[in-house]
């Protein structure tokens, strides 16, 4: 298959945010071109940097891509990124910049791949997360091992895959209205009417029966019974102890609660420790991997077969809040209209939590060359919150250089906000089984609903399909008792137009 992804030979945009939008019926391969993106970087970056990322969910991917990417906004470079047959088993990978070849392993290489991949996806089923997942399980496994076996003063990196889900909701939130400026932060609550962060409790629980316990000549050794963590760890978890405005330490389950009372110098004593919110975002996120250890190691074995094997039926399990060793226990904002001054954030909607969540986190990650890989994001809005969404990104968009955003829809709202250029059309016919990939035959930028929703889709007029058949046989009837019913019964629409024309003529004829 063949994708112009309608960037042209310059990929020059005036444009602060100019994301890409793959539009189609369920099944229509969508989701899957995502996740072929991210495994095509995740495999170059496992060859180039095994010990960033550890290794590559997909050895047998085929491909040829083909993107402009560079350290400034004026220098780009074209690179080539491809991995053909070599026999009749997957060759090397191979990178070209400019027609000339480059090594695994150099700066050069690196430099031409995207600084991190973020996924997001809303789905409990979505195959994008996947390649993420095995990301995650790699880092988790690295820490484990330096933990118990390494040197715990061993620094490991940071993932270049980053997974944007509902399981990192309240990571994202915190940090974005932690360290975010306050025009991140008045944007990321105005669509809920919340006021500022008030307070929020969260706890680390080293040892507890959901984790394995600590050999005696470990804990002897450590100092800690129950998980045992690199220094990297250690220093999280006292950077914020010394944050918190009040904490205490269950010595006999080794567990830790932290309480924050929000305020300006808060935000003060945690920007001391943290520069940004994504380096925060980051801290919380390795805390949360420690999780995986209440996943029995047999499902997390059978989720990286099912990946290897290419079986997406289901995904890993997480483990019940009781037996998570991090997590947040209370999250509260500012409400003038709630009981008390205050709502927890439990309370708010699921669209409330998506647009939170998407929109922090494209507001803390500003690294350049990041793609954004985003599987139907607005999928729990109301339709006012759809019509708003693209204008919601942009206002995040702040200080970034050369980001590439895509994401899939079923909806009409995001391509009404995008030119014809930044719009694919995904298509599936029962015919052929494979996947075909167009550009829009109108421009969609400004189009009415109704036009994206006859091109993108095939629905002529854009009715629910009872109300069309209904309209259908009062077109075709010659009763005009039963006719003019039927017409008082519809709401507004064209095929309401077509019957009054029709009654009309009935009435003209009869008299």
């Amino acid at each position: 298959m063949s994708i112009d992804f309608g960037r042209g030979t310059t990929g020059a945009t005036n444009e602060p945010l100019a994301p890409l939008c793959l539009i189609g019926a369920n099944g229509a391969g969508k989701s899957q071109l995502l996740q072929l993106l991210a495994e095509i970087f995740q495999a170059a970056w496992h060859l180039h940097a095994p010990d960033e990322e550890r290794d590559s969910a997909n050895d047998e991917i085929l491909f040829d891509l083909t993107y402009l990417i560079g350290e400034t906004d004026e220098a780009k470079d074209e690179v080539r990124l491809t991995r053909a047959l070599k026999g009749k088993s997957a060759g090397p990978i191979e990178m070209f910049k400019n027609e000339e070849l480059i090594e695994p392993g150099s700066d050069a290489f690196g430099r031409c791949l995207p600084t991190l991949v973020v996924g997001y996806t809303s789905g409990e089923n979505e195959t994008l997360s996947l390649p993420f997942l095995f990301s995650r399980s790699g880092y988790a496994e690295d820490v484990r091992d330096t933990a118990l076996k390494g040197d715990r003063s061993k620094k490991i990196p940071d993932n270049r895959m980053v997974l944007i889900d509902y399981g990192t909701n309240l990571e994202v939130l915190f940090a974005s209205l932690m360290l975010g400026n306050k025009d991140v932060r008045e944007n990321l609550l105005s669509h809920s009417r919340l006021g500022d962060l008030k307070s929020c409790r969260c706890s680390v629980r080293l040892a507890h029966s959901a984790v394995p316990k600590a050999s005696k000549a470990k804990a002897a050794e450590t100092g800690r019974k129950g998980i045992q963590l690199t220094d990297e760890l250690e220093e999280i978890i006292d950077q914020l102890r010394r944050v918190a405005t009040c904490w205490h330490l269950d010595k006999k389950s080794e567990t830790y609660t932290f309480d924050f009372y929000i305020s300006e110098e808060t935000r003060k004593a945690f920007a001391s420790f943290w520069d940004t919110s994504f380096d925060f975002y980051r801290s919380l996120h390795k805390l949360a991997l420690l999780n995986d250890l209440a996943i029995p190691k047999s499902s997390r074995e059978r989720i990286k077969k099912d990946v290897k094997n290419r079986k997406f039926a289901s995904r890993l399990a997480e483990p019940q809040q009781e037996e998570m060793v991090f997590g947040f226990e209370e999250v509260r904002f500012w409400h003038e209209d709630a009981k008390g001054g205050s709502v927890d954030y439990v309370s708010l909607s699921d669209g409330e939590h998506q647009q939170a969540l998407i929109l922090g986190a494209y507001a803390m990650i500003t690294d350049r060359n990041t793609i954004f890989l985003l599987d139907e994001p607005e999928s729990h809005f109301n339709p006012k919150w759809r019509v708003k969404f693209v204008q919601r990104l942009l206002e995040m968009t702040g200080s970034r250089g050369n980001q590439e955003l895509l994401l899939t829809t079923h909806a009409p709202f995001v391509p009404s906000d995008m030119r014809r250029e930044q719009v694919l059309i995904f298509k599936r016919p029962r015919e052929s089984g494979m996947v075909e990939v167009s550009a829009p035959s109108i421009e969609t930028f400004g189009a009415t609903f109704d036009r994206i929703l006859e091109t993108c889709f095939d629905i002529r007029p854009p009715n629910s399909e009872i109300a069309e058949d209904k309209i259908e046989l009062l077109l075709k009837s010659d009763d005009e008792v039963a006719v003019e019913a039927g017409f008082r019964q519809l709401g507004p629409s064209t095929g309401k137009a077509l019957l009054a024309d029709h009654l009309r003529k009935l009435k003209k004829k009869k008299s």
